[in-house]
């Protein structure tokens, strides 16, 4: 027997299937203000609403992974490159095939295609930088991340956690380029260099080093950009009193990290999925993540007019030389990085 189906019954599915299609769902780890202009501007120029979820990184796989099925994710944009290794390498993304996000984003900025698609792809970088007090400590003795441990830079390192992913990310790469011992002792040599127990962000060490607590410390680039662009008296005074290097320039290059976005395995909506990515991948997007928040841009060519991050890298262009290890590489070492923070004792 056929159930009989009323006209209203037909307007009331085209109308709910009409609002599915203007809505994409976002589990998003980037915790930027300045993101919401991006996401209207999508909804301006799509029609397409986007329904936001904001958790860190490790927090949207888990969540992803107890939704199952049942998850109502579209699109998954993380802030760690090796995260996003993760979530691909625990089966939670769903291949597509783009030929505008293929020729806009970088081989090394993305997931290696199989013949079911591609399953992740970064959007923007940033810099794992060095900063110093011009006062205390000479640029030379901290041009590579090699000389952080050196004993002349004893009692001059802060540090946020070691288990964080950007430091992970770093001490992963920073495996890769070494060797597991070498890296350890490496390791070991920044614990024995530290001016504090390991606390705080990356914007909490750029001003320890401003105020003489530290000499010394790792951040990424668009946290001390911020201070840099701030017009508040305090920041000033932060951006006058401290020095930024870009590691290894004269040999693997400075660590990168990237902002990422996956299609979720479970989308019913993967058409507005594959629009939300390209959209974040067109100019005005790439342009935004540069202006908005302090990013570079992951597709190459665009001009950075940032003058927080001209200034930082010295260069007209804002351009410095990178790493090139693959991103898988990096995810492959976490464990081992871990391993190793335990065993030198790196909080």
């Amino acid at each position: 027997m056929f159930k009989k189906i009323t006209l209203s019954s037909l307007l009331l599915v085209a109308g709910v299937a009409m609002a599915q299609d203007q809505v994409v769902n976002l589990y998003s780890a980037r915790h930027y203000q300045t993101d919401e202009a991006l996401y209207a501007n999508f909804t301006k120029a799509t029609g397409i609403k986007v329904n936001r979820v904001d958790a860190d990184d490790a927090g949207i796989l888990a969540r992803l992974k107890a939704e199952g099925t049942a998850s109502p994710a579209d699109v998954i944009l993380l802030v760690d490159a090796a995260r996003l290794w993760k979530g691909d390498a625990d089966g939670l993304f769903k291949p597509i095939k783009s030929p505008a996000l293929e020729a806009a984003i970088p081989a090394k900025l993305r997931a290696a295609p199989t013949a079911e698609g591609t399953t992740w792809f970064g959007f923007s970088t940033r810099a794992r930088v060095i900063v110093f007090d011009k006062l205390k400590v000479k640029k030379a003795d901290v041009d590579t991340y090699e000389k952080l441990a050196d004993p002349k830079n004893k009692g001059l390192l802060c540090t946020r956690s070691g288990a964080h992913p950007y430091n992970l990310s770093l001490f992963g790469a920073v495996t890769e380029h070494m060797g597991e011992a070498k890296a350890e002792a490496w390791l070991k040599g920044l614990v024995a260099n530290m001016a504090r127990n390991p606390q705080g962000g990356d914007s909490d060490q750029i001003k320890a080093v401003a105020s003489g607590e530290c000499g010394i410390a790792l951040t990424n680039t668009y946290y001390l950009a911020r201070i840099m662009r701030s017009s508040a008296a305090d920041d000033k005074v932060v951006s006058d009193r401290v020095g930024v290097v870009f590691p290894n320039q004269e040999t693997w290059g400075t660590h990168v990290n990237i902002a990422g976005a996956a299609v979720a395995k479970n989308t019913r909506n993967t058409a507005n999925a594959i629009k939300f990515m390209e959209y974040l991948a067109s100019p005005g997007a790439q342009e935004y993540f540069a202006n908005g928040n302090n990013e570079w841009p992951a597709v190459p060519g665009l001009s950075v007019s940032n003058p927080a991050l001209k200034a930082m890298t010295g260069s007209g262009s804002g351009s410095f030389k990178s790493e090139t290890i693959p991103i898988s590489a990096v995810g492959n070492n976490q464990l081992k990085v871990q391993q190793m923070l335990d065993r030198v004792g790196y909080k």
